[in-house]
Parts: structure tokens; C-alpha cells; sequence
């Protein structure tokens, strides 16, 4: 008997061992901080905007949700006429991780740019959904690029840095280029992908399918496109950019997300 109350004496101390071990775990663990930022549902918290329209204008139905996915769709189009697109999360965000999953599918809507084919984007520190122009193709930010391979003989790697308004800085020296390539793989099928970016005060870094793709720092207002962009954020030419929007992008060609979730610091 005494041996039997031993035992069971052991057996509640490694449980209350392992209970509390579990209890720290969950309250230490950053996973349990991830905020999903698409419900899967509808278009709640999002903002269209897309050139030539007015905002909250979806016109043609581009932006919607299916099947739990959100897609950027142009069966509603009889041809692409410049409608650029972006679909802006709803709250502005400087510290963070943000993470996707992403898939281009079918094939580009008749009158998209070649350059656009299989080519979208996550904007990330962009301005004000409600401070675009009527007339404006793309909002200052920065662009995580996301591309398709669309030839074997023509490599397009994802998660590019592409510039619209802004500058960056790369191993101490500014970079003006418009968009730099990354060090990423190219992806020719419809397969789902996914793409990370971690912003941190003057740092941000690229991910596709978790590996490093690049990386660069300082980013700044001015160079290519600030022209295009409201006279209030011309006269900022210089400023240090250190928070903003998110928004996804639509250029010609269908592309689906999901899973899309952020991890504020």
C-alpha cells in the first residue's frame, strides 16, 4: 500500500511539473501572438483602391473572397485598361512580422502589361489608402515583389524589392534602382508559395518558402514615382519612412492569398 501511494504521489508531482511547463510555454510563445489578418470570409477591414476609381470603388469585382481564399479576379473584364490595383489593410503598423501564402493561376487578363504577367506585390509602409490620388497607379512604399516564371530560359525570382516613391539603403549605400532582384528561386506552376517579411525599426527582410531572399535598411521618401503621388507627400522628399500600410496588389494578372497573419513586436 505504501508503495502504491508513492507512486501515485510521483505520478501528481511530474503532472503538476509538466502542467505548469505547459502553462509557461503557452504564455512565452510568440506563435500565440499571430493575429490573422483576413477572416476568410469577406473583404471586412480591407480598403480598395484602384486607379481611376474612386476608393472603396471594387470596380469590376476585382478584389474577392471564394471558397475562404482571396482573390484578385478579372473574369469580369473584357480588357485591362491600367486599373492597378491595391487592397489596403484598414490599420497602419511599423514593428512586425507578416506572413502569406500566395498562388498566381490561370492566365493574364487581355490588354495587362508584359512585365505584368504573373507579377503582384505586398506593400508594405505605404501611405494612406485615402491619401492616393483618383489618378494613381501605385502608392509610395515598398514592394515585396512576387513574380511567376512564365519561360524555363527566363529566370524571375519572388520576393523582389521594388521602390515606388521611395529609396532604401543596402550595405551602407543608397540604392535608386527601382527593383532589385532577390536571391530566391523562380516558380513556374501554380503552386501555393509562401512569402514572410520581417519590419523592424530601420531593418526589413524578405522570406520566400522561408528562406532568405533579401534584406536592406534606411528606407526613405523620394526617387521614381513621387511625382505621381499628392503634392503633401512631395514636399516630404527625404523623410525617413518608418511605418505604414499594407496593402496586396493587383496588376493584371489573377493571383490568390491566404493564411495572411501578423506578429506585431
Amino acid at each position: 500500500m505504501k508503495s502504491f501511494f508513492n507512486i501515485l504521489l510521483i505520478i501528481l508531482v511530474l503532472s503538476s511539473v509538466f502542467n505548469c511547463k505547459k502553462s509557461i510555454s503557452n504564455k512565452t510563445d510568440p506563435n500565440n501572438k499571430w493575429k490573422s489578418l483576413f477572416n476568410g470570409e469577406n473583404l471586412d477591414d480591407w480598403i480598395v483602391k484602384i486607379n481611376g476609381y474612386k476608393l472603396h470603388d471594387n470596380h469590376l469585382n476585382t478584389f474577392r473572397v471564394e471558397n475562404g481564399i482571396l482573390k484578385v479576379s478579372y473574369d469580369q473584364y473584357d480588357s485591362f485598361t491600367d486599373e492597378f490595383g491595391h487592397l489596403f489593410y484598414k490599420t497602419p503598423y511599423t514593428n512586425y512580422r507578416l506572413k502569406l501564402q500566395y498562388r498566381f493561376i490561370g492566365e493574364q487578363v487581355v490588354g495587362g502589361e508584359s512585365w505584368a504577367r504573373k507579377n503582384s506585390g505586398i506593400m508594405i509602409h505605404s501611405q494612406a489608402p485615402e491619401t492616393m490620388l483618383l489618378n494613381q497607379g501605385f502608392p509610395l512604399s515598398l514592394e515585396v515583389q512576387l513574380l511567376g516564371g512564365v519561360s524555363e530560359d527566363e529566370p524571375r525570382p519572388s520576393g523582389n524589392l521594388c521602390t515606388p516613391a521611395t529609396h532604401v539603403e543596402m550595405k551602407g549605400i543608397t540604392i535608386t534602382e527601382h527593383c532589385i532582384m532577390a536571391d530566391s528561386k523562380t516558380y513556374y506552376g501554380e503552386e501555393w508559395i509562401e512569402a514572410e517579411v520581417i519590419v523592424t525599426k530601420d531593418s526589413i527582410s524578405h522570406f520566400i518558402d522561408g528562406k532568405l531572399a533579401i534584406s536592406y535598411s534606411n528606407p526613405s521618401i523620394g526617387g521614381e514615382f513621387l511625382d505621381s503621388t499628392s503634392k503633401n507627400l512631395q514636399a516630404k522628399d527625404g523623410q525617413a519612412l518608418t511605418s505604414g500600410y499594407i496593402s496586396l496588389q493587383s496588376e493584371s494578372h489573377p493571383i490568390e492569398f491566404k493564411n495572411i497573419q501578423i506578429l506585431e513586436y
